[in-house]
């Protein structure tokens, strides 16, 4: 039997309860296998019960104490009753000054006096008994996440001034710095917020023009690296040079903004070719077959919806993967097509000298060039589609000897 003795208004202050006769602190902390919340309970006196009745800030501050001892008990693990009991008497009944001293030496849990309005200046003291003075019953999360965001900064040697809080505030950025950037002017004080736009404002004019593409080579919505390390290097560098004083923290929060803005923008717009509508040379293809080297096949044809480019890369986003990274483009027509190599960023174009007549095999001439990443073998498939291997002379140069090939790849590689 189970019945409550005394709680507070706040759900998740620990509670006090009577169960099988004797008195005990009940509080809820971590989660179980399920990630449902655990109860713990230990046993407590009526001197106790006293205490946490008429003081509040003892009775936070024995929660802190505990925490560390339920994190301890993991998922499933037994809470060390004996440990939680010996924190009893000197939270609760000692002098100020010797709660002091023990929240020097015991691991306690800071997020629970921040979130309930402790001074945190005299926590950081070691002045805990003086801190809980301003501690009121509701929490205030989003202030301890605050706090803790702030002491992971300290821990890298970071110390933000009013204006790199500002941009992190505008971007969502200021309690965690992996999550996406977005613009949030409310949640900059006013009077700060016409800085920050100029800061804004400097990277806008930084990147005006540059664009993020995508990568179908890691599927829909991946974008290309080097693409997003050019345009964060380039806003990076303008914002520094105008804005000298910003921390790193507000300076990579505001490149990594444009960064996401401009791949959000890419990742909106079709895997097109707007050059195939425009400039259609005398080689330009009517259909094409591709391929990739899990057997998957594709047949694209000029009266479709799509340009050949769109259709193929579409393919590759559906098809690549780790163990799947040679793709094929095939005029069978005109006996000529490319090969991409996504695993050692290279391309052979392959053309028909003789066919095969009368039971022989076909003969094929085969040349090799490297591949300056995904924009590189972008625009190989344009100029394919548009022109066929011919169009490719000025995307080389071109290698028929695999041994020299492979000299090159080497040499570019060690580079």
């Amino acid at each position: 039997m189970r019945d409550i003795v005394f709680t507070r208004s706040s759900g998740w202050i620990p509670k006090v309860i009577h169960e099988n006769g004797q008195l005990k602190l009940m509080l809820a902390a971590g989660a179980d296998a399920n990630h449902e919340p655990r109860e713990f309970t230990f046993p407590i006196a009526e001197a106790h019960l006293a205490v946490i009745r008429e003081d509040l800030a003892r009775h936070l501050l024995l929660w802190s104490a505990v925490l560390p001892l339920c994190d301890t008990a993991g998922t499933r693990g037994r809470l060390d009753e004996d440990a939680a009991v010996a924190l009893l008497d000197p939270v609760l009944l000692a002098p100020p000054a010797d709660v002091d001293a023990l929240f020097r030496r015991i691991p306690w849990d800071r997020s629970r006096p921040v979130a309930h309005g402790a001074d945190i200046a005299l926590l950081e003291r070691g002045q805990v008994c003086q801190a809980m003075r301003a501690a009121t019953e509701e929490s205030n999360e989003r202030r301890a996440q605050e706090y803790h965001a702030n002491r992971r900064r300290a821990a890298r040697g970071t110390v933000l001034g009013p204006l790199d809080a500002a941009i992190l505030r505008y971007t969502g950025q200021y309690l965690h710095g992996a999550t996406v950037p977005r613009r949030m002017p409310d949640a900059v004080d006013p009077a700060l917020l016409p800085q920050v736009m100029r800061v804004i404002a400097t990277a806008e004019q930084a990147c005006a023009g540059m664009r993020i593409g995508l990568d179908p080579r890691r599927g829909h919505r991946a974008t290309d690296k080097r693409d997003w390390d050019r345009m964060a290097a380039t806003v990076d560098a303008a914002v520094r040079r105008a804005h000298p004083g910003l921390v790193d923290d507000a300076v990579r929060t505001v490149s990594f903004l444009m960064c996401s803005e401009a791949a959000d923008r890419s990742r909106s717009t079709p895997a097109d070719d707007p050059e195939e509508h425009t400039d259609l040379g005398d080689g330009a293809k009517t259909a094409l077959t591709f391929t990739d080297d899990k057997g998957g096949e594709r047949t694209w044809r000029r009266d479709g919806q799509g340009t050949a480019s769109g259709e193929f890369w579409e393919f590759v986003a559906d098809r690549s993967a780790g163990d799947n990274e040679v793709f094929t483009i095939e005029d069978e027509e005109m006996g000529e097509g490319i090969q991409l190599h996504f695993y050692a960023d290279s391309v052979a174009r392959i053309t028909t000298v003789r066919p095969g007549e009368a039971g022989s095999d076909p003969q094929y001439r085969v040349e090799y060039s490297l591949v300056d990443g995904i924009g590189g073998y972008r625009n190989m498939v344009s100029a394919f589609v548009r022109g066929g291997c011919a169009a490719l002379d000025q995307h080389g140069p071109w290698m028929a000897d695999v041994a020299e090939f492979e000299r090159a790849r080497r040499r570019r590689d060690a580079r």
